[in-house]
């Protein structure tokens, strides 16, 4: 018996947090469906065709080095608007969601999108400046040389690209249960999270 959980959001909300412990709790298998995209980026940067590499995406490729990078995360972001780019990563995304023994994939449009039939929708949020302040320190910690401002700049700049894009833009489902994160501790966000899962659970 499958069991899909989508957890959509903004970059750097707790969603990618949130997912692998959903999964760990319930024995799931998981999914960030945003190192798809990285995969894909990286190998665009290297020189690829962006839909030449989507469709030659394997899983190994997910294991990558150099895939959290902040250069690789705005590649990721630029080759995601691309309509046929997108197309050729949904049967992978949706194979995943439907493997029995039940999944958790996070993304930008897992439950709008990918898997609008979910059982159980969640969209991770937080403020743009709390996010930035997140992934600063994350940035930080890598030894990246980058400034506050120029992360929640950033940050705004692919919120603007995840939002406006044409094709699967970022946004709710309209049956998600929105967990805002920004004053949250990590235990809060992923018991509330759960919370909303067991609700869905004993739903169906």
């Amino acid at each position: 018996m499958s069991f899909a959980i989508a957890i959509d959001g903004p970059a750097a909300a707790g969603k990618g947090t949130i997912s692998k412990a959903v999964a760990a709790h319930y024995g799931f298998a998981h999914l960030d469906t945003g190192l798809l995209y990285r995969a894909v980026g990286a190998k665009v940067r290297d020189g690829a065709d962006p839909v030449e590499a989507a469709k030659a995406l394997v899983a190994e490729d997910l294991d990558a080095a150099g895939l959290r990078t902040a250069e690789v995360a705005q590649a990721a972001s630029r080759v995601a608007v691309n309509a046929d780019v997108r197309a050729a990563l949904v049967d992978f995304q949706r194979a995943f969601a439907r493997r029995a023994g039940g999944a958790v994939l996070d993304g930008r449009d897992i439950g709008t999108v990918i898997c609008p039939e979910a059982e159980a929708k969640l969209f991770v949020t937080a403020s743009a400046e709390v996010r930035a302040a997140r992934r600063y320190r994350e940035l930080l910690e890598r030894g990246a040389d980058v400034t506050p401002e120029e992360v929640l700049a950033d940050v705004r700049e692919r919120d603007a690209r995840d939002t406006d894009r044409a094709e699967a833009p970022m946004r709710p489902a309209e049956d998600a249960t929105l967990i805002d994160t920004s004053a949250m501790s990590i235990e809060d966000a992923i018991a509330a999270a759960i919370a909303a899962v067991n609700a869905r659970r004993e739903e169906t």
